[in-house]
């Protein structure tokens, strides 16, 4: 009987820190379930860039075009023109303008710094998004410093896409707002370090202030929720906004990507330390064959016409066999070409479904 007293005691304590838990996790489910019905996911991005789902639709070339970035925006998301694709200021102050003609939702445009023997007009490109009343500025490639002051003077918040924490921590000290992190399952460049989301994201998270998206993989509610417990504020597709109705790409490029595994995308330009995560087809397998002849002898002038100047052909004519265009891994999860409306949509429901119901069902097991 002396044991009796505390045996109780202990097995009321651990009913009772049972009933607790369950207690708090209900509360915790429920207060998501109220927060994601109508489907406002709030984080430090959504507040940053004024949208209401933490969802942006990267720069991509010659996708981000008026007519799919004012419907990510108009969706709830953020859309982005891709800035270089339009060429000239004059043609990038249209675009905006249409955008702005087809949505009262933020949106943002691209800008991306390559080295170049005839480099863009970059003044009169940033003029242009001064003049058009744009307040957000996706920037990527080479480092955007001399850029900053001109944007923060008119009141725009940037965003740098970075493949790396080192890259992310020198663009929160030059004064970005917010970065894009880009893992080695990304379309494009991912960089040389070859460092998957899984951890990058929690490196990031451990490392920087200022707030951060998921980019690389991104497709699908999975991939958000999964994002926002790794760190990240929210999330930035690619290719999964290639595959959709709005997107203004020939059917072949569409079709290209719902019929890829993650199988199917190649890394070219390694030798050259100018990485780029592409789809395959016969021009790529082309460049990678010219790459293993050459070996270290390999020119940029050896690939050129596998690599430069193919993208109308591809997006426009749909010829595509004509070389590398960007695609991530992530074609693998692409199973359909809805409307952006559709897609956002279907993402922030299934994503309440997934923190309110699955991880509601781990916590009360």
């Amino acid at each position: 009987m002396d044991n009796a007293g505390p045996k109780n005691d202990n097995h009321f304590l651990l009913s009772y820190y049972k009933l607790y838990v369950r207690f708090e996790s209900a509360q915790v489910i429920l207060f998501s379930k109220l927060i994601l019905l109508d489907w406002n996911m709030k984080t430090r991005i959504t507040e940053l860039f004024g949208i209401e789902h933490p969802i942006i639709q990267g720069g991509m070339h010659y996708v981000g075009y008026a007519n799919l970035a004012a419907a990510v925006s108009n969706a709830g998301g953020l859309g982005i023109i891709t800035g270089l694709t339009q060429g000239t200021p004059e043609k990038l102050s249209a675009e905006i303008k249409r955008c702005n003609e087809l949505t009262n939702k933020p949106f943002g445009v691209n800008m991306t710094f390559l080295p170049s023997l005839t480099p863009p007009d970059y003044p009169g490109m940033f003029q242009a998004i001064i003049d058009g009343g744009v307040k957000i500025v996706e920037t990527a490639g080479n480092n955007p410093q001399q850029w900053i002051p001109m944007m923060k003077e008119a009141g725009i918040k940037v965003i740098h896409k970075c493949t790396s924490v080192r890259h992310s921590l020198k663009a929160q000290k030059i004064g970005c707002d917010a970065v894009s992190v880009d893992g080695f399952e990304c379309g494009g460049h991912p960089g040389e370090d070859d460092i998957p989301n899984f951890i990058l994201l929690p490196r990031a998270a451990d490392e920087l202030d200022i707030p951060f998206v998921a980019s690389g993989g991104m497709a699908d509610a999975r991939s958000l929720v999964a994002a926002l417990s790794l760190g990240a504020e929210g999330m930035n597709m690619g290719t999964r906004f290639i595959a959709t109705e709005e997107a203004p790409v020939h059917e072949n490029v569409k079709q290209a990507i719902l019929g890829a595994s993650e199988l199917d995308t190649r890394l070219v330009m390694r030798p050259l330390r100018n990485t780029e995560r592409v789809l395959n087809n016969a021009g790529v397998e082309e460049l990678l064959q010219k790459e293993k002849d050459l070996g270290e002898n390999l020119q940029f002038s050896d690939i050129i016409d596998q690599v430069a100047g193919v993208y109308p052909d591809i997006m426009i004519n749909g010829n595509m066999d004509a070389g590398a265009w960007s695609c991530g891994m992530v074609a693998g999860l692409i199973y359909d070409a809805p409307t952006v409306a559709d897609l956002i949509n279907r993402i922030m429901s299934e994503a309440d479904e997934l923190i309110a119901q699955r991880l509601n069902s781990v916590l009360s097991a």
